[in-house]
């Protein structure tokens, strides 16, 4: 695992310049909080950390092959269980049963079988950080992940993410110190 160099990382869409020369350093292994008014460019940092956007121009390197993520919207399969969902995107020899503990520990013991489309919009968050958990990436990313969750639920789900994400590079965009602070993340502060 290496340090993610971002370097001079630039990003528009038509006349809205997003990112302009941003560059930073996410130590390899740290848990890596970053805040910021809306439309300072966290989210599409992201989303080019993911392959998802192409910068134009920058460089990146460390960037490691393997990545998980929860995005701000669930993304799963509504059709398909939780267990299901998790499933999709664990490595293939992952047991049951690691799935079922993971969900679990994050408070869907009941609902393991059920159709997502079927449960709350906490409980579906939660499927869906159990879903970037056990994916395995070396890297993972988590775009306002404990929004909608109650403050018992939040605190309890972000206790399971820091244990079950230790040793793993962890970038975390929020608008809540408190969950810098809860998961011992270091702060950095983006500016438009």
């Amino acid at each position: 695992m290496k340090d993610i160099v971002i370097k001079d990382l630039c990003k528009r869409f038509a006349d809205k310049v997003v990112l302009d020369r941003f560059s930073i350093v996410i130590p390899a292994g740290s848990i890596f909080g970053i805040m910021g008014e809306s439309g300072c460019g966290k989210t599409t940092l992201l989303r080019i950390l993911l392959g998802l956007e192409k910068a134009d121009s920058g460089m990146i390197e460390g960037l490691p092959a393997r990545i998980s993520a929860v995005f701000q919207e669930d993304r799963l399969c509504d059709e398909f269980s939780a267990i299901e969902n998790v499933a999709i995107a664990a490595p293939k020899k992952t047991p049951r049963a690691a799935i079922v503990e993971c969900l679990a520990a994050l408070g869907l013991g009941d609902a393991l079988d059920r159709p997502v489309r079927a449960l709350s919009g906490g409980m579906r968050r939660r499927v869906a950080i159990a879903r970037a958990l056990l994916a395995e990436g070396e890297l993972l990313l988590l775009d306002e992940p404990f929004e909608g969750l109650d403050e018992e639920t939040r605190r309890s789900v972000m206790a399971v993410v820091r244990r079950m994400a230790a040793g793993r590079t962890v970038v975390l965009v929020t608008h809540d110190e408190e969950e810098i602070t809860a998961l011992g993340a270091s702060l950095y502060q983006m500016k438009e």
